[in-house]
C-alpha cells in the first residue's frame, strides 16, 4: 500500500525559513516523479514544484521561484521542500504527491498518490 507522510510544517514568522519533507513507501519510489502542493483556506489546490525521478530536474511555481526548492534523496525515499523568505501568503497544508513511472508535472492529476498534508502558518 503506498503511503506518503509528510513532517517539518509549522509556524514561522515572515521572512523566516522553514523545510518540510515527504517519506514514501509501499512502491517505486525511486522511479516516481514527485510533487509539492499546497491549499491555503478557501482557495483551490495549486501546484508548487516539482522533482524528476532522478532528481536531475526541478521546476517551482512563479510564484515561489527564487525562494522555494525542492530535492530528493532516493536512499531514504524522501523528498524535501525548502522554503525560504516566506510570506504570509505562503500559509497552506502542504502536500506531496508522487507519480509513479511517470514524467514531473504541475498538474494534479496526473499523480497517483498523496499524503496528508502538513500545515506551514506564516505569521508575526
Amino acid at each position: 500500500q503506498a503511503l506518503l507522510v509528510e513532517s517539518g510544517g509549522g509556524l514561522v514568522q515572515p521572512g523566516g525559513s522553514l523545510s518540510v519533507s515527504c517519506t514514501a513507501s509501499g512502491f517505486a519510489f525511486s522511479r516516481s516523479a514527485m510533487g509539492w502542493f499546497r491549499q491555503a483556506p478557501g482557495k483551490e489546490r495549486e501546484f508548487v514544484a516539482c522533482i524528476t525521478w532522478s532528481g536531475s530536474i526541478t521546476y517551482v511555481a512563479d510564484s515561489v521561484k527564487g525562494r522555494f526548492s525542492i530535492s530528493r534523496d532516493n536512499a531514504k525515499n524522501t523528498v524535501y521542500l525548502q522554503m525560504n523568505s516566506l510570506k504570509p501568503e505562503d500559509t497552506a497544508v502542504y502536500y506531496c504527491a508522487a507519480d509513479v513511472f511517470g514524467d514531473s508535472s504541475t498538474l494534479a492529476d496526473e499523480y497517483e498518490h498523496w499524503g496528508q498534508g502538513t500545515q506551514v502558518t506564516v505569521s508575526s
